[in-house]
């Protein structure tokens, strides 16, 4: 579904993202580990649009999407769980999710899924009049969850879902990642708790100072030495 061709992402002379390849199948979740200032969420954001690419190609669904505006990339399929949440503070719970959804004309479907999203975040549904930005931390996580997902994706990416949150928060969370992804959303995550990530995903890839430095499925990274010495402090 997603294949990503030597991807580079630069800051002015600083080379963030150095010419990586990889792809995501249809149905797949894939995990993007590595330590803060790898290039993971550079390559979010590049697929995205949010930053542009320095050089490179991004494919999705067979269709050349490298230089498209980011609101045809949501268009097209795809939605960002930015790091940060990134929620609209002055909105309502129920404004922030209808913003999701701010290219679709459906109506009744789009009804349907609102109910989908406050049946897998109750919370939601009790807070739908609440400013979103009086929200707790995992509140707002599950919002910016329920938001890319009312945009009715084909593909999501989350980046560091579970950063600052709660245990008991982050179980949550992932109950939802879990699910939406055995219901058949492809997916491409990156987290910070590695262990976690590979845990939850089919394959995965590390990245380090910008290049991806091991691929596998995920249950080998889980069992490689330099992968638990590195990421699992072990």
């Amino acid at each position: 579904m997603l294949e990503v061709t030597g991807l580079r992402v630069a800051y002015g002379g600083i080379q963030a993202v150095r010419s990586i390849t990889f792809h995501v199948n249809e149905g797949e979740m894939v995990a993007l580990i590595g330590a803060n200032g790898a290039g993971k969420t550079s390559t979010l954001k590049a697929i995205a649009r949010v930053l542009d690419a320095a050089g490179g190609d991004v494919h999705f669904c067979g269709e050349d999407i490298t230089r498209l505006a980011p609101h045809h990339i949501v268009r097209r399929g795809i939605a960002l769980v930015p790091e940060g949440r990134g929620v609209f503070p002055r909105l309502t719970v129920a404004e922030n999710l209808a913003m999701g959804a701010f290219l679709r004309h459906d109506k009744p479907e789009m009804a349907a899924d609102l109910d989908k999203i406050y049946g897998y975040f109750p919370r939601l549904k009790e807070r739908a009049a609440q400013l979103a930005g009086t929200l707790s931390g995992g509140e707002q996580q599950m919002l910016a969850i329920g938001r890319a997902l009312m945009s009715r994706p084909k593909m999501l990416l989350l980046d560091e879902p579970s950063m600052g949150l709660a245990p008991i928060m982050v179980q949550k969370i992932f109950e939802v990642v879990r699910t939406v992804a055995a219901e058949g959303m492809t997916t491409l995550l990156i987290e910070q708790n590695a262990k976690l990530a590979l845990e939850v995903s089919q394959r995965g890839y590390v990245m380090e100072s910008g290049e991806i430095t091991l691929t596998g499925e995920s249950a080998s990274l889980l069992d490689d030495p330099k992968v638990r010495a590195a990421y699992l402090g072990e």
